[in-house]
């Protein structure tokens, strides 16, 4: 996908969303709600298109606290450096 056709899609989704938040009325929560999705989606789009969301399953979380016994001790017992 070409970086125009990048730009011109930001710049529609940009219009859509300026025309629905001017002239349709509606609540003030809901225009939030609805601008916050858009701006989600067209982030994980722009994601997407530039391959940086195909990565993301090379990202490893863990939920184990690291271990900072061992590293601890072994930083008291040497001596300081001079």
């Amino acid at each position: 996908m070409s970086l125009i056709t990048i730009v011109i899609t930001l710049i529609v989704v940009g219009v859509l969303l300026w025309l629905v938040n001017t002239y349709i009325p509606m609540d003030g929560k809901i225009k939030k709600i609805l601008n916050i999705v858009v701006v989600v989606v067209v982030v994980l789009w722009l994601l997407n298109v530039f391959g940086i969301m195909g990565h993301l399953h090379d990202v490893r979380v863990s939920l184990e606290r690291p271990s900072f016994s061992a590293s601890m001790s072994s930083l008291v017992s040497q001596p300081p450096l001079v």
